[in-house]
């Protein structure tokens, strides 16, 4: 039998794909998406503060974000306009998140970590309109201020503390007479409405332009690989500012989904265990150092968890031992997301993987392209340049994905080195597997992951060089069940200099603490006197010698704890 098409089937004469596009462009942004679920979710829960106990329907978000977006727009906050926040995971931030995309602007989370230096070297690229902040890091940000080149407009301060001095309260800046949250009619999916910041190689952050299809695709990766729908309670126990933080069950997935977040300012294991019991949380996202504390806490006085139908973690694989003692203790569902700032995960190990796999960072996510490639010293190689799926060849990871940001803002150094061809060179090392399993085995450069935070040595260890008494250091990562890794330093002190270790820790602790250019979770926290430090022929660090002995350095006590 032979099929043909009917008659009004075979010409595509009405057939018009500029309205598609039109229609796509324009009415399936992210904000589209907040829209629909004000009144398609309007007394459901979208939101509860953990520390007030305040909760906020959708109808509510509606109003609140309404008011906000108005109140910005009325201080002089365009369509293109920097709004940098830099916040806890409170309720704040995540209104903050939604209002800007109201009228076009672009949201800018900042750590809350950064050393006053680095808050201003974003202030002074990004020329904020509005710079919302934490009423009691005050201090820092004044000197940040005083320290950039661009002050914003309009500062605004956030919980309890002396502000700087003409900020106005978050309450301040709502116009109550404005209507709820609308999508913009003039919105495109092209739009630029986030900009994050992610360490480079200088250690000063470099800004990643993410688009509202970025935000649309990475909500809806998030739902897929989770299976999570509407109703579902989340926490996420990383700090929001994190890619990770935002767009895993954090306010940009929860809130396109209709499902409720509830805040979690600070990570305290006993805190999240009964804030589980108490609002039945389905979901828990987090650190695989979070888990730990978690399962210990949770093994001393065990509470009522049934209500997790997962937890999902990022930043660190596991090894066997753990993933089994957590799935015991927590939740036999625990899946492990592998990615970056630039394009969010782009693997994903699932729980029914995770002990038989363990270690790995699983299969490429769904609408993810992930390649391992071979390393040369003298170019980059192309996609189709793969290294051996055996589990043993080692190459880089590569990765094309339309969660990712493809460029990084005023840095076309750092893009160069980074995007190619639509793809993103993530400069992590890899092995693969025949059925394209991916395991990561370490980094290109030298960068130390503590605590989910990104610390890269040559920022401490310039710092450390300031120091009169410093001839040189290599700083590192040494293993730390806590933290993943704790960060470490080899000091070559000046002839005659630091005699006394004890004394030269205290005296470089010091200087660390009482510097702008470094924030306190980069900074050493042991340190090693040495006579030499490893170089190559050319004069470069080998930064991983010393990372491979310091462990055993420490068993041997040559580190000094300030």
């Amino acid at each position: 039998m032979t099929l043909t098409a009917s008659p009004e089937r075979r010409s595509n004469s009405d057939y018009d794909p500029s309205t598609l596009r039109d229609v796509f462009e324009h009415h399936f942004t992210y904000a589209s998406g907040i829209e629909r679920n004000i009144h398609r979710y309007a007394t459901q829960t979208a939101l509860v503060d953990s520390e007030t106990g305040r909760s906020w329907t959708y109808a509510e978000l509606g109003t609140v974000t309404g008011q906000l977006a108005a109140g910005l727009g009325a201080r002089g906050v365009g369509v293109g306009d920097v709004v940098c926040y830099q916040l806890m995971n409170r309720p704040e931030f995540a209104f903050l998140y939604v209002a800007t995309q109201a009228i076009r602007a672009v949201g800018s989370p900042m750590n809350f970590r950064l050393a006053p230096a680095e808050v201003a070297y974003i202030l002074t690229e990004s020329t904020p309109v509005v710079f919302v902040y934490e009423a009691a890091d005050a201090a820092n940000i004044q000197t940040a201020l005083e320290l950039s080149t661009h002050r914003p407009s309009v500062l605004v301060a956030v919980g309890e503390g002396e502000p700087v001095a003409g900020s106005l309260r978050f309450e301040d800046i709502l116009d109550p007479d404005a209507p709820s949250f609308r999508a913009p009619a003039d919105g495109t999916v092209w739009d630029e409405t986030t900009r994050l910041y992610t360490s480079g190689t200088t250690g000063m952050p470099k800004a990643v332009p993410l688009t509202s299809l970025n935000e649309v695709l990475s909500a809806h990766d998030v739902i897929m690989h989770m299976s999570l729908v509407p109703g579902d309670r989340t926490m996420n126990m990383s700090p929001w500012f994190h890619r990770g933080g935002t767009y895993c069950a954090g306010p940009n997935t929860v809130f396109y989904l209709g499902a409720e977040a509830v805040t979690l300012p600070r990570f305290d294991p006993d805190r999240v265990l009964d804030l589980i019991e108490k609002y039945d949380l389905t979901y828990l996202i987090g650190a695989p150092t979070n888990l730990e504390r978690l399962a210990d806490s949770q093994e001393a006085n065990p509470r009522s968890i049934q209500s997790l139908k997962g937890i999902v973690t990022m930043g660190a694989p596991f090894e066997r031992a753990a993933a089994l003692r957590y799935q015991r203790i927590l939740t036999p569902r625990i899946a492990n997301g592998y990615g970056t700032t630039e394009a969010f995960w782009n693997t994903f190990l699932r729980p029914e993987e995770l002990t038989t796999a363990a270690g790995a960072a699983g299969r490429a996510c769904v609408d993810d392209d992930v390649m391992v490639v071979k390393v040369y010293g003298d170019r980059l190689a192309g996609p189709g340049d793969l290294v051996t799926r055996d589990g043993q060849e080692i190459g880089e990871v590569i990765v094309r994905s339309s969660k990712s940001g493809y460029s990084y803002r005023n840095n076309p150094e750092e893009q160069a080195k980074k995007f190619h061809d639509g793809w993103l060179y993530a400069g992590d090392l890899a092995t693969w597997t025949e059925d394209e399993m991916i395991t990561i085995v370490g980094r290109k450069d030298d960068m130390i992951i503590s605590g989910g935070e990104n610390v890269h040595p040559v920022q401490v260890e310039a710092l450390l060089k300031e120091h009169d008494d410093v001839a040189d250091s290599i700083v590192v990562g040494m293993p730390s069940q806590e933290w993943g890794e704790l960060v470490v330093a080899y000091v070559l002190p000046r002839p005659g200099r630091l005699k006394d270790r004890a004394t030269a820790a205290r005296a470089l602790e010091d200087f660390c603490v009482s510097s702008p250019n470094l924030a306190d979770y980069k900074r050493p926290r042991l340190y090693a006197f040495v006579d030499e430090l490893p170089y190559t022929a050319t004069g470069k660090k080998q930064h991983f010698k010393l990372k491979d002995q310091s462990a055993a350095d420490f068993a041997k006590g040559i580190f000094v704890r300030p």
